[in-house]
């Protein structure tokens, strides 16, 4: 026993980022060499958050040692720093920073090596200017698809680093000796071609699709650090009857923290002493912030707002409620398999049968060839390689994407990756937040009912509660006294103000009492309410309205109602998406009564109340082990881990930055009726990429056999190779030309 205990005690889990992965083969390899490493029980690696976790005996290894195992294959991972997520974002930065500068020289180059080979190839040099030109090019600028395609070779697999890799040097190479040997073909008889336009091209356009491709994955890690940036680095504590401020890490469990107006608090606690209003928008959702008092709880990451507060730390570092939602983005970012492109799985089938073809054609045209066998036989598999170059293939998917996104900016829908639009199109579930999704997120003055008053008396009583609201803490008071500030209100000296803990304030003027509260204080005073008020205030309340009563020692004098008012096109935007067959659900924080209220304004008939945000993210669980394809659409950082969890997430351009960095999609106008417009844009663009595939493989389809010479039995036809260079070339025009047309979509 006693020495599974030690033995136990000794090993330990460690997280490093990992640096040089690009694609889902590369974690595999990461978390093999790792899972093999001496004294390794078990590892994992999140290609997502680029991430990898080990369970090691740390007596017999160590973080250096399995940073060496990893090295060995060719990444990299970063251990023994201060801050090793800040060092793995830096190396991203040089990296996303390598990559622009080797597609914009790349191009440079390319641009006069097309140029020659398709308008000057008789010009003196020609052949000897573009081999030196595109040397740099694919050894240099493009080297990268070549250590990938070698390092996929290892591991047995090919994709489209090794298409691009074997037909463009195979093109290179084959262009070379004809440069350099011409007479070995014009001996026997033909005109030596060379291909050099075709391989720089292509290493330029694949290269403009890589740094697309990087751009949108440099973005992947900054929800994480945003949610982060809502704990601030220090905090005052009290020791001795003294204030001290210390690191945020150094709170420790049962620390007296200090907190003043408008400071973030730190940890979750326990107020001792004081009174104020805090914002917990970022827990609930719901934009009116809470009383808080002696016992009440406080929560990392919300805002304090007007009063001073003592309170004790009751959960710390990773204790805390925002360090749960940190963690739950980012276990929910990564739980999901990064989506694989549609190029790179039909690549993954078309590069070893290009390359058996090729083979193939080789060998039939050395066995049957007769006397220029040894000449067929190389012209002809160069051909099904050249013509099999996968230019087409990788602008198939980055050029409809980049139309797509741009015609979804026009129309205020910003996307930021391929695989929100993959996904969209299969959204047939839409999970809409309340506040601030469905409604506007601020409270408004929605009706003043008044009781039997002259117009002079209603004059006078304005002005009162005016004044008595300005001096209110609470809330609404804002909306109310924004509203009878546009009545023309004015404020009047009070002989004396009270706040009425939970009830709401009272005031004397010129000796006279008056009261703002809620339905209890009434009742509490025993102030009369007449019929024809209670009847409106029931039926405000029915359409989701909190009523502010406003009453002298001996009557209610007017109802305030305040509500979140329904966005304008939300009623619209649920009635489109049920005509596209997509069932729509509303999740909110709020009271049944209020969510029962807006969900039968908008024409939702499937809603949930008094959901918490760690709820949300459930519930977005059950559609999806529903076999829903599942959309989320939210404006706060309480949505933040049910956007990371949902297939699609939709953030409104006016919430927090946190939804809208986790979020794949952000409506800029905060408009609900562009969410069919950007599920119908995926749609289109989808579209449009499987037809750019067809018309990438089109060619290959009938091209190929051409080009290994099935013809030459029946009527001696050779497909020359440079008519399959221009195929190749007519396979990408027609391409990007079906990318454009989405310009002219009608959303």
């Amino acid at each position: 026993m006693k020495n599974q205990s030690s033995a136990s005690k000794s090993v330990v889990r460690q997280t490093f980022p990992v640096t040089g992965m690009s694609c889902a083969s590369c974690a595999s390899s990461v978390e093999s060499i790792l899972k093999t490493a001496p004294g390794v029980q078990d590892a994992g690696v999140n290609f997502a958050n680029e991430t990898a976790w080990a369970e090691f005996d740390d007596t017999q290894t160590n973080p250096l040692e399995l940073q060496k195992a990893v090295r060995s294959v060719g990444y990299d991972i970063i251990v023994n720093v201060e801050d090793p997520s800040k060092v793995q974002s830096d190396l991203q930065l040089q990296h996303y920073k390598e990559i622009r500068q080797r597609t914009i020289w790349a191009s440079a180059l390319a641009f006069p090596v097309f140029l020659i080979g398709m308008f000057f190839m008789d010009m003196p040099y020609a052949n000897w200017v573009s081999m030196v030109l595109t040397l740099p090019v694919l050894c240099w600028f493009g080297r990268s698809f070549y250590i990938n395609a070698w390092k996929q070779a290892q591991h047995g697999k090919a994709n489209m680093d090794t298409l691009v890799a074997l037909s463009t040097g195979i093109a290179y190479i084959f262009s070379v000796f004809n440069t350099v040997y011409p007479e070995f073909w014009h001996s026997r008889g033909i005109h030596p071609h060379v291909y050099f336009e075709a391989a720089a091209v292509i290493v330029a356009f694949i290269l403009l699709g890589k740094l697309l491709e990087e751009k949108a994955k440099s973005n992947t890690s900054s929800a994480i650090k945003k949610l982060m940036g809502l704990q601030p680095n220090t905090v005052r504590v009290l020791e001795n009857g003294q204030e001290k401020e210390v690191p945020i890490g150094d709170v420790q469990t049962g620390s007296v923290i200090v907190l003043r107006p408008g400071e973030r608090i730190p940890v979750d606690g326990l107020i001792l002493s004081g009174s104020s209003y805090v914002d917990e928008s970022m827990i609930t959702g719901e934009p009116v912030p809470v009383r808080k008092e002696k016992d009440d709880k406080l929560f990392a990451g919300t805002i304090n707002q007007k009063g001073s507060l003592q309170f004790v730390a009751e959960k710390v570092g990773s204790e805390t409620l925002l360090a749960h939602i940190i963690k739950m983005v980012g276990e929910a970012q990564g739980s999901k398999a990064p989506v694989q492109k549609l190029v790179d799985k039909v690549a993954g089938i078309f590069v070893p049968v290009v390359i058996s073809i090729a083979i193939l054609t080789f060998v039939a045209w050395m066995i049957f060839g007769g006397e220029d066998a040894f000449t067929h036989a190389l012209l002809t598999s160069i051909t099904v390689l050249v013509i099999a170059c996968p230019c087409a293939l990788g602008l198939a998917t980055p050029t409809a994407i980049m139309v797509g996104v741009g015609k979804g900016a026009e129309n205020n829908v910003l996307i930021k990756d391929a695989e929100s639009l993959e996904l969209g199109h299969k959204v047939n579930a839409l999970v809409l937040d309340k506040t601030g999704t469905i409604t506007e997120g601020k409270p408004q003055v929605t009706e003043v009912v008044w009781s039997a008053l002259s117009d002079m008396d209603k004059k006078q009583v304005s002005n009162v509660l005016y004044s008595l609201e300005m001096h209110s803490e609470h809330p609404l008071a804002e909306a109310i006294v924004g509203h009878l500030k546009e009545k023309g209100a004015t404020a009047i000296p009070y002989d004396s103000f009270e706040s009425l803990t939970a009830r709401g304030v009272r005031a004397t003027f010129l000796g006279e009492a008056y009261f703002a509260g809620n339905r209890q204080l009434i009742d509490e005073k025993h102030i009369h309410l007449d019929v024809f008020l209670a009847d409106r205030a029931r039926a405000l309340h029915e359409k989701a309205n909190t009523v502010i009563y406003f009453a002298d020692e001996d009557n209610v004098l007017a109802l305030i109602a305040v509500s979140d008012k329904i966005k304008a096109g939300s009623k619209n935007a649920v009635r489109t998406l049920k005509e596209m067959g997509i069932d729509v659900y509303m999740l909110t924080g709020d009271n049944k009564q209020t969510a029962a209220a807006i969900a039968g304004e908008v024409g939702i008939s499937r809603y949930k109340a008094e959901v918490l945000p760690s709820e949300k993210a459930d519930f977005v669980k059950e559609l999806q082990r529903q076999g829903k394809v599942v959309a989320m659409v939210g404006d706060g950082i309480n949505d933040s881990h049910a956007l990371a969890q949902a297939d699609v997430s939709i953030a409104m351009g006016k919430g927090s930055d946190i939804a809208m960095d986790v979020a794949k999609i952000t409506l800029i106008t905060s408009d609900l009726q562009s969410i069919p417009k950007a599920l119908r844009l995926s749609r289109k663009t989808v579209q449009t990429i499987h037809q750019n595939l067809f018309w990438a493989f089109i060619y290959n389809i009938i091209g190929i056999p051409l080009a290994a010479g099935v013809l030459y039995a029946y009527n001696g036809f050779l497909l020359d190779p440079m008519i399959a260079g221009a195929a190749m070339a007519l396979s990408s025009v027609s391409v990007v030309s079906n990318s454009l047309r989405l310009k002219t979509t009608k959303l």
